[in-house]
């Protein structure tokens, strides 16, 4: 049974492999300007040999950022919903409980709200990106001390805490709506539906840095995931440091999720519903259960951003809505499946 969901999970990863740069490449030839395969791969090699003809300056100059940035925003999203159901030990758990999503909203509406869309911030990422990041972080502290107490952290407490600064932050925000203008409004709700339109090298390169810490940190853990499954108590006894697992992966979870929603948006579904399904398929075994929920997401995001850009052209849907409208209907399919895949 171990070793057939062991070749499961490897075969999975091999097909996620193979799937997302097919999506990426599927990113550079579809949109409102559709470009083939062929001419894509044409354009990538003339980008490399500098060439200034019209493909290769979209590919070069907007698609293949954004194609690399929703990739790299859905890779930290679906590890680190993977990560944080390991913790609460609910696989309905969402790296939003710790409330750095609503703090990130919260900060970005502020920024916004104070026309700094208008203003760069540090490395021109923009103050409203500055914003939210420094919101989620500000939310998560908060939840993490009121979490921890001289017995530890409780996980119990910190879903509670989380769920008051979640409800605390979208109050804020709800009041800070009220007192703004039309225009601020709307951009404001378009902000939290989450979008992919503002993508550039600086956004890639600094999403990608954060990245290759989340994939590099997160793993090291799967061992501790895997034993705290059995609990807490088990977990001492079988030799590992709860109280340190717990804490870095909510630091590491914290700084992946408020990463995505400053340089992305408010995308919803990712980092609940792919580490469920990537469960479903090859069971709870954090070893593969983490890196696969990273390509698994990263392929999602892609093909989403590649239905918003396509299905009302050249109008674009927030992505955030498609990850919605994609996800849900299959989640709920699987979940009336779940016998299929050994779930009670």
């Amino acid at each position: 049974m171990i070793i057939g969901r062991e070749i499961k999970a490897k075969r999975l990863l091999v097909i996620l492999l193979l799937l997302l740069p097919l999506s990426l490449l599927g990113a550079l030839a579809w949109g409102s300007v559709s470009l083939g395969l062929e001419e894509s791969l044409q354009a990538l090699t003339q980008l490399l040999q500098q060439s200034g003809d019209r493909a290769s300056v979209i590919i070069g100059q907007i698609r293949l950022p954004r194609a690399l940035l929703a990739a790299i925003v859905g890779a930290m999203l679906g590890i680190s919903g993977a990560a944080m159901q390991g913790i609460f030990r609910n696989p309905l758990a969402d790296p939003s409980l710790i409330g750095v999503t609503a703090g990130a909203s919260l900060g970005a509406s502020i920024m916004i709200a104070s026309a700094g869309s208008w203003i760069t911030g540090l490395g021109g990422l923009g103050l409203i990106s500055v914003g939210a990041f420094v919101g989620g972080m500000l939310a998560v502290i908060i939840v993490y001390r009121l979490a921890n107490s001289e017995q530890g952290t409780s996980v119990a407490t910190m879903l509670l805490a989380g769920i008051a600064i979640t409800a605390l932050a979208g109050a804020m925000n709800s009041i800070l709506e009220l007192f703004s203008s039309n225009e601020i409004l709307r951009r404001i709700s378009l902000w939290r539906m989450g979008g992919l339109d503002g993508a550039d090298y600086q956004r890639v390169t600094a999403a990608l840095a954060v990245c290759l810490l989340v994939v590099l940190t997160l793993p090291r853990y799967a061992t501790a995931l895997n034993a705290l499954l059995l609990g807490e108590s088990e977990a001492r006894y079988l030799g590992v440091d709860v109280e340190k697992t717990k804490t870095w992966i909510v630091v590491v979870v914290a700084v992946a999720v408020g990463t995505s929603v400053a340089l992305a948006g408010t995308i919803a579904f990712i980092g609940l519903v792919i580490p469920h399904i990537v469960r479903l398929l090859i069971g709870p075994d954090h070893r593969y259960l983490l890196p696969a929920s990273a390509l698994a997401g990263a392929v999602l995001l892609v093909c989403a951003d590649i239905v918003a850009r396509t299905v009302i052209a050249p109008t674009e849907l927030p992505v955030g809505i498609v990850t919605a409208c994609i996800g849900v209907p299959f989640f709920i399919s699987l979940l009336h499946r779940r016998s299929d895949y050994g779930m009670q």
